[in-house]
């Protein structure tokens, strides 16, 4: 009886430290991701899901200031006294051109001419989307609260804002728009560039 006993225990004791085992490797490499990625993955996805994006090493994941925007970073600027840069990303109605001549209101040219004149506006195709790249300069006509909350703009000269629209075979058109001093956008401007660049699909 007490031979079956410990036999009966040493198995079932066996059993329990492959368990543990098991366990301690699964913490270990969820620990492991953790540590890659950091609390702040710098991966999101669009479209419900179906694509997703990689920001740049860096990019702090922030809680978004508008209830509109899905997906927000903030970027530390490269001089000290300067605001962060700043990531959005939403999905929006209206047209390509709209959204594109709205953007070219929100900024002025210190010497009166048309930003429009001024702006780089090219167009790609990635992950089966087309996709429309714009990089503005000049006076940033800032709203804090956002473009629909109404209250008033603040100027910020010598800004950049470089920004993708990204049109979805069913899932409509999204917004990623990264602004901030120029310096600050143009430190970053190859991150962002391959972050479009290497959309991929999830399925």
């Amino acid at each position: 009886m007490n031979l079956r006993f410990e036999r009966s225990m040493y198995s079932w004791l066996s059993r329990l430290h492959s368990g543990l085992v098991v366990v301690f490797f699964i913490m270990l490499s969820v620990s492991s991701v953790h540590r890659a990625h950091g609390d702040n993955t710098t991966e999101f996805a669009i479209a419900n899901g179906e694509l997703s994006l990689g920001a740049p090493d860096g990019w702090k994941r922030v809680q978004p200031r508008s209830r509109i925007v899905e997906t927000e970073f903030a970027i530390k600027p490269i001089k000290p006294d300067d605001q962060p840069g700043r990531m959005t990303c939403m999905g929006a109605g209206g047209s390509v051109e709209a959204n594109i001549s709205r953007w070219y209101g929100q900024f002025s040219q210190p010497d009166g001419s048309a930003t429009k004149d001024k702006a780089a506006l090219k167009t790609l195709r990635i992950a089966g989307c087309k996709v429309t790249l714009i990089d503005i300069s000049g006076t940033f006509k800032d709203m804090p609260g956002g473009p629909f909350a109404g209250g008033q703009s603040i100027d910020r000269p010598n800004y950049r804002m470089m920004a993708a629209i990204i049109e979805t075979t069913d899932k409509g058109n999204y917004f990623i728009k990264f602004y901030g001093p120029a310096a600050t956008v143009k430190a970053s401007s190859k991150g962002f560039q391959k972050m479009i660049e290497g959309m991929v699909t999830t399925n």
